[in-house]
This record gives structure tokens, sequence and C-alpha cells, in this order.
């Protein structure tokens, strides 16, 4: 590892003289104090300035993608304090939120434009599935901390909304190609128009294809893939008080892993083979908002949603259609009401390729979910202090009715500061896989340390029918603090006390033939607590150089006898972005990265993931007007590094260093 490449950056930025800081453009177009005045919509289902939520938030913009030169949701989600983002391969990711992380993380709540995207297969995100035009992405809210009052079950630890630009701000022509040596292709095309007097619409189409990872020994992982995507959106202003928003998606991908299998048949009890995962499907949103006199609102919303992927062990089908009601409005001037009801009905099919080792039971299972929420918002002490309750309630097919309550205080002592506080409840129900999973997870050797009898041992993971919810009782606090113009911080405080957790116990040997069975029982059994502090700092250093910062601390402490233990979470994390912008037509960022050593939790035991540094680094140039150039590299500290590894079915593969270059043109 070598800091050079650091150096040589920090020594050209102090020697660029101030003459030549952009005329027109400075590094962000919005000053500090506007950034912390972003509205945002997803901390209380309404839109209020950055600075007014009582929740520990952060907003990642359009400006701040393309600087990063993130060409994936995930790898972008790494701007924000307290979001874990490890890369298991080229196609997979483990995503979470204070914690619990894993590919098939369980406390996350993500949503595209208010469309949930996890699947209640696992209660989690296929992340290779989700995917938008990066250009079009307005902002990316990102909250931690509880979302289930308002948002439901799942979202225990936080929630992700990604939210596309309205079609009036994409109009024209957009084309991006580009290519290196991990992203070996990839190109898109957007064309905007106007539709009417009141109605404007744009449809994309956009695909890539990326290169293989390596493992720890130097070998090719299989694990290259491709994908095509399109879509539109349509937006309608039907009347002074009515507008409407009709959008879509359909994409198609080939994913290429090698899988290894637990086999009674191989000289070392594992089978291994490559295999291609062709994952397709697609979804449909329309949402109608109006709104009454006196400043109240409602808004209807209907989604409908499918997949479906083929692996090596499984083929599933999963449809879901989702309709939500929300309505907004004020009582006796000192009360502001946000209220709704849900529906959704998620339904499976899978087709069991190897039941002998993936089995659920029933094949095909459909899932009603019926909500309701309130929420009260009250002004105290002349404004200067609100204070918030509410609670979500459901009823599930897995453990009945659920309440998840939430009471929070924001003080606004002057314009500049902000003081919040915050008590909530929320909990994870059981998905498919906890409730009806049957998995041969792995066979022990004779006589191997795991297993001292003189037969093989084949380990079996059931799923627990009669599975209880996960519950989480979190105390949060934050403070915000805006300095003219140029600096801002935003931290929070949180303690996180778990119960029920999901856990593992074994259960009563069998003798089946010439193989000892060794069942493992799913349970909730385990509880814990976890505590941490997280912050972010914005400086402004220069009209034309700006630093962002942030920093995340996390311990977990887990009560329990498991034989299988949750995922250790990175206890530091650290983020360091420069945006600097030296001429009005070259743009210079760095984006520096430390992730403390964690522990991540797989079917044949916990694996150690050594700390690591990356550095990314980006030059963009723009030599005519509407068309940029950029080369971007990343984790060029390194040749390649271990970041995670996934719960089942695959090995370790580290995350090569990498260089691309793209062109964009407006038209």
């Amino acid at each position: 590892m070598t800091l050079k490449p650091l150096l040589c950056f920090f020594l050209a930025g102090s020697l660029m003289p101030a003459i030549l800081a952009a005329e027109e453009k400075t590094v962000y177009d919005m000053e500090i104090e506007d950034l912390m005045n972003v509205t945002v919509t997803s901390a209380a289902k309404k839109a209020q300035p950055l600075s007014d939520v009582s929740a520990a938030i952060f907003v990642i913009s359009n400006e701040d993608i393309k600087r990063s030169g993130a060409t994936n949701l995930p790898d972008a989600l790494r701007m924000a304090p307290g979001i874990d983002v490890a890369r298991i391969d080229s196609n997979k990711w483990a995503v979470s939120s204070r914690g619990f992380n894993g590919r098939f993380a369980n406390k996350l709540l993500v949503l595209i434009d208010g469309r949930s995207i996890y699947t209640q297969s696992f209660s989690g995100v296929y992340w290779e599935n989700q995917d938008v035009l990066m250009e079009d992405v307005d902002r990316i809210e990102v909250i931690r901390g509880p979302g289930a009052a308002l948002w439901g079950a799942n979202a225990v630890n936080g929630v992700i909304n990604i939210i596309t630009k309205h079609s009036a701000d994409t109009q024209g022509r957009l084309a991006t190609a580009g290519g290196g040596t991990q992203e070996l292709g990839f190109g898109s095309f957007r064309y905007g128009a106007r539709l009417g007097d009141d109605t404007t619409g744009r449809a994309y189409v956009k695909g890539f294809k990326r290169n293989e990872f390596h493992r720890p020994s130097g070998t090719d992982a299989g694990d290259g893939w491709d994908k095509v995507q399109g879509g539109f959106r349509v937006d309608s202003l039907w009347t002074d008080r009515d507008e409407a928003t009709f959008q879509g998606d359909l994409y198609q991908g080939n994913i290429n892993q090698e899988l290894e299998l637990a086999s009674l048949q191989s000289p070392d009890f594992i089978e291994r083979f490559d295999d291609t995962s062709e994952t397709y499907g697609g979804n449909v949103l329309g949402r109608v908002h109006h709104a009454f006199a006196g400043g109240s609102d409602a808004t209807v919303q209907l989604y409908y949603d499918v997949y479906h992927r083929t692996e090596g062990f499984d083929k599933e089908t999963r449809y879901t259609i989702d309709f939500d009601f929300l309505h907004h409005f004020y009582l006796n001037d000192r009360h502001e009401i946000t209220w709704g009801l849900g529906y959704r009905y998620t339904r499976s099919q899978n087709n069991l390729i190897r039941s002998d080792i993936f089995y659920v039971d029933p094949v095909s299972r459909g899932d009603p979910l019926y909500s309701a929420f309130l929420q009260d918002e009250i002004p105290l002490f002349k404004d200067s202090v609100r204070f918030n309750a509410g609670s979500k309630f459901e009823f599930n097919n897995y453990t009945g009715f659920e309440i998840q309550p939430t009471a929070r205080l924001l003080w606004a002592p002057h314009r500049q500061h902000r003081l919040w506080a915050a008590v909530s409840r929320a909990v994870r129900t059981p998905s498919a896989i906890d409730s009806d999973l049957q998995l041969f997870a792995e066979i022990l050797p004779p006589a191997s340390a795991g297993n001292p009898t003189p037969l093989p041992v084949a380990v079996t993971v059931y799923g627990n029918k009669k599975g209880k919810a996960e519950v989480l009782l979190a105390y949060e606090m934050g403070y915000r603090f805006t300095f003219s113009n140029l600096f801002s911080m935003d931290a929070a405080l949180f303690y996180n006390d778990y119960e029920r957790l999901r856990s593992f116990e074994a259960g009563m040997p069998v003798l089946n033939g010439s193989v000892l069975e060794q069942p493992i029982l799913a349970n909730n059994k385990s509880k814990g607590q976890t505590y941490g502090f997280e912050t972010s700092v914005s400086w402004t250093m220069t009209d034309w150089w700006r630093w962002d910062l942030s920093y995340s601390f996390i311990k977990t402490h887990l009560k329990t006898n498991d034989l299988f233990t949750e995922a250790v979470a990175p206890q530091q994390k650290v983020s360091l972005r420069s945006s600097l912008t030296p001429w009005q037509t070259v743009n210079l960022d760095l984006w520096l990265r430390y992730c403390d050593s964690s522990t991540a939790f797989t079917i044949r035991g916990p694996v150690n993931i050594d700390s690591y540094v990356t550095l990314d680094l980006r030059l963009g140039w723009t030599p005519v007007k509407n068309i940029e150039f950029s080369v971007t590299g990343q984790n060029l500290l390194e040749r390649s590094h271990l970041e995670s590894v996934g719960e089942t079915f695959v090995g370790a593969t580290e995350v090569p260093r990498g260089v691309y270059g793209k062109i964009e043109w407006k038209f």
C-alpha cells in the first residue's frame, strides 16, 4: 500500500492559485445552509426541511453520486454514515444500517420512489436486481434508526428511499458510454419530452457487462455478469390541485457464480460447479396526489412488482401488489396529523431444482399484510419545540398483530442549531425462509475437528413455523449545526436493545444409514445491544473546493448460545471526500475510506475480515458544453481486498482495483 497518489493530490491542491477558481459554477451549486434545508419526504411521509427532521438522516445528491464515480446503488450508499456496505463478489452486496450485515441482511427497508424493493423471501434486498439510471437519481434519503412507525415491519435499523427526478427535469436526450478493467462496457440512453401542456415524460434503456473477480488464492471467481434494463416515467399536473405519476421498469440479467454445495459423493464433501443465474422482472407504479384547501393533502399509490430467479438449486417467482393511502391535515392549528392505510399481497412460487440441498414447504405461498398508521406533530413553546408521536399497526400471516410506536422531540434554540431525541419500538417479522426452510448446509468429515465420530455428519438447518417477531427498543439523540454558508455538522448517538433475535440450536442427532444427520433448529432465543455514534461534516473551504467527512462507531454485544452467530459489524468506518473544481471545465474528486475489521457469518462458521483502506480518484473534463469525459480509478491502494463473504453456497472473493472511462452527452 502506498499513499503516493494521495500525497500528490494534496500537493497539487495546495499549489493551486485562487485565480483558477471556477467563474460560474462552484463545487456544488448549493451553499451549506441551503443543503441543510433540502426538502426530504421519507422521515415523516411529508415534505420538510432536512434540518427539521427529528431523526438521523443523510441525503446523497445527484451531484454526490456523479462525482463519487459510483456505478451502482450499493457503492453510492457508502457515502452515508452508519451504513455498512460490503461487496461480496462481482454481483452481490451486503448492505445494512447499524450492524447485522450480510448478503441476507433483514433489518433495513429500501424503497425506490416509495416502492418497497425488499423481498418477503428473506426480508432483505437482492441488490443485483435493483438498478436505476444513475443520472436520473434526484437524491437518496438515508435514515438510520427505526422507521417502523411510518414504514412498518423490517424498517428496524433504517430506511433508504431512492428518489428519481421529475420527468420535467429530464427533458431532451442523454447518452452515456464507457468501459474499463472491471466495468468492461456500459451505456445508456434517455429521452425526455413534453407530452402535453402540463404533462412530461421520459424513457430510458441501459446495459452493462462487468468482469469477474478473483479468489484470495488468485484463481478466477467466475462471477462476471451482464444486465439490461429499460423504463419510463410520466408526470402530469391535471389541475392546480391534482398531479399524477405513472412509471415502470423491466430488466433481465445473467449472473455467473461458482456454487459450493454439500455433497456426500465428493471426496472433500463439497460439490463445486459453475452456475448462471438468470434473473428478470419488472414493476409498474401509479400515484395520484390531491391538495385540499387549508393546506391538507392526500396521496393514493398502487404498484405491482414481479421478479424471477433461476439458480443451481431453485427457481423462484414472486409477485407483489401494494396499495397505500396517505392523508395529511391540520387540526385546531396545533396538531399536524398524518395517517394512512395500506394493503400488500405477495405470492411466491418455488420450483426446486435441488431439493436435496434447498427445500421450502410449502413451495407456493401467499402472504397478505394489512396496515395503518397515525402520527401527530405538535408545536410547543412558540414553535421552538416540536413533539411528534405515532405508531404503525400491522397484521401479518406469521405473527399476527404488531404495534410499532415512536415518540420524537425536536428543539430549535437558534436557526443554526437543532437538537432532537427519540424512543421507538420496531419489529422484524419472520420471512418465508425463517418459517419454511430446510437447508442441507454442510457435511462434517469423519474424525474431524467438529466431528469426532467415524461417520460423516450432515448438518441440516430447519426453519421455525412458530417463529416470533424480533423486537427492537431504540433510544436516539442528535445535533445539527450550520455555520454561515461554509460549515455544517450532523451527529447522532444511539442505543439499541434487541429481544427475540433469530438464533439456532442443535437438535437431537439422527442416524440415517451411514450418515449421522445433525438438525439445526431456528428459534428466537438471542438478544443483545448495540450502541454507537455517527457524524458527518461538510466544509466549503473555498468556492471551488469542498470536503465531506463522515465517521461511524458501533459496538455490538450479543447474548446467545448459538451455533451460528450474527455478523459483527466494523467498529469504525471513515469516509473522506474532496471535491475540487480548479477550472470551470475540470473536476477533481478524491474519496478515501477506512473500514475496520469485522466478522462475516456463513453456514460453515464465522469468517474474519481484515480492516482495509480504499482510495478512489475521478477526473472529469467538459471540453464543450453538454459533453463530459471522465476517468475513475477505484480501490487504488491495493491490488484487491476482502470485504465480506456470503452466508451460503459461495466462497470468498476479493474486490479488485479498477479503472474505467466514461463519456456523457446531453443533446
